[in-house]
């Protein structure tokens, strides 16, 4: 039986020391429907995700995994222009790269228009997401220091989360997470894509082709210049993204790089929202604020979330965890191999580890202090989760070892072990908290009924 972890003292909340920021305080209300609206399409989206990833291991599992690796390793598209790809290298190669480009979007919203434009907010997130990457990182090197046969080309599969998978962790188990901390999962694990992008194009480039890459940045450049002038036809957008990711592909770097560069293109502010947020009169928490900005990352990100979360990661997830584990014994087997142990080490202990120590950090060596609702047990909780690394763990896993290898063959394990691991680690402390999340719940819409602003966690989950 797990210990119920202490809950702070009913009654009214003491109030931080003086000069001092609270961790995880209650953003503004724009944000808040903001954040709920997203997560609710990823929970869908999660849901999805693993259904396709459920059976992609049957298949792979029963007497017809042939017919799964012949599926898999079917090659359509043009040789002329490089693209005769197997379906899951398109899948990888092609559908993320709309994943990257919701990806860019939800950055750019979050440093632009949402709550983290203010710098001492962004500051926990951020820290926590570059602590999340180099911890997993550095114990995965020392794990597979002296495994040899190109192990150490795997230290970057366990820096990544996955948002949907974590959000469908949080439906399974039906907590009541509080909006701070889901906001901080949300943009945590944005700025952790972002990070993983730049690692693949750093680090998973073997070779570059320069005159490719130049015209894949001048046509970002064009439609960054449309959408700029909020140009919204599919007709022009459309192609140029794709000619974008075509040049990509062939110069070389990773073709899902156009997608989250595309994305930071777009522009965040409506018009109006520009000239009110300049002007000053933008007012906080209300109307068309600035927790919402209807420019056209919020068009695009309406019209291709849905497309991200319900198609290109779940079919991604179909093409890429279908491993034929062989039972027990093969389990056993895919864990003897010290990348497959590091990998899972990374992801349950490296990232907890990361996440929690940075955050301590941030409260120790600034102003910040944690809010006096929430206790550190709902950070490790936090932390924890955020082990989940699933769609990008297995894409890096397939640029470091090559895809349908013995050893990517061993990564699809581990990273399927080590996130249920951190999802059931996780289960066990946020369900230990769920009743102190029920009254912050309760205590959050007391003060929304008294702004006459509507039930949002029961609406998006009710």
């Amino acid at each position: 039986m797990v210990p119920t972890p202490p809950t702070p003292p009913a009654g009214p909340t003491p109030p931080a020391p003086r000069g001092s920021s609270p961790l995880f305080a209650r953003g503004s209300w724009p944000e808040t429907r903001r954040i709920s609206s997203v997560l609710r399409k990823e929970t869908v989206g999660g849901a999805l995700l693993l259904l396709g990833t459920l059976i992609a291991l049957v298949w792979a599992n029963s007497p017809w995994a042939d017919a799964y690796t012949g599926l898999r390793d079917t090659a359509i598209g043009p040789h002329a222009l490089h693209l005769h790809l197997t379906l899951g290298q398109w899948a990888a190669d092609g559908l993320l790269a709309i994943f990257f480009f919701i990806a860019g979007l939800e950055l750019k919203r979050e440093f632009v228009a949402g709550d983290l434009r203010d710098p001492h907010r962004a500051l926990v997130p951020v820290v926590a997401a570059v602590g999340g990457m180099a911890a997993p990182a550095l114990l995965y090197v020392i794990l597979n220091w002296n495994s040899g046969g190109g192990a150490l080309r795997g230290w970057a599969i366990p820096t990544a989360t996955d948002i949907a998978f974590a959000v469908a962790v949080l439906a399974v188990i039906s907590t009541h997470l509080p909006t701070a901390l889901r906001t901080f999962l949300l943009t945590l694990a944005v700025v952790d894509d972002l990070l993983a992008i730049t690692i693949i194009a750093l680090f998973y480039t073997d070779t570059l082709a320069l005159a490719p890459l130049l015209g894949a940045l001048g046509v970002i450049a064009l439609f960054g210049l449309l959408v700029q002038k909020r140009i919204r036809s599919p007709w022009l957008l459309i192609p140029l993204a794709l000619t974008a990711w075509t040049l990509m592909h062939a110069s070389g770097i990773h073709a899902t790089v156009a997608g989250v560069l595309l994305g930071f293109t777009v522009p965040v502010l409506g018009a109006r929202s520009a000239d009110a947020t300049a002007s000053g009169h933008q007012q906080a928490g209300h109307g068309t604020g600035h927790g919402t900005g209807h420019g056209m990352a919020e068009h695009l990100e309406h019209v291709w979330r849905p497309v991200s979360a319900g198609v290109a990661v779940p079919v991604f997830a179909f093409f890429s965890a279908g491993v034929t584990v062989g039972g027990l014994s093969g389990l056993a087997t895919s864990l003897q191999d010290r990348v497959a142990l590091g990998i899972v080490a990374a992801l349950v202990v490296g990232k907890t580890i990361g996440i929690l120590g940075a955050t301590a950090l941030v409260a120790r060596f600034t102003r910040a202090r944690l809010d006096p609702s929430l206790s550190w047990w709902d950070v490790l909780g936090a932390s924890l989760l955020a082990g989940i690394g699933f769609t990008v763990s297995l894409l890096i896993g397939e640029l470091a070892f090559g895809a349908g290898s013995e050893r990517d063959e061993h990564v699809k394990v581990a990273v399927l072990t080590g996130s249920l691991l951190a999802a059931t680690a996780a289960t066990l402390v946020l369900r230990a908290r769920n009743r102190t999340y029920r009254r912050l719940h309760e205590a959050e819409q007391v003060d929304a009924d008294a702004d006459g602003i509507p039930d949002v966690y029961e609406r998006d989950h009710g």
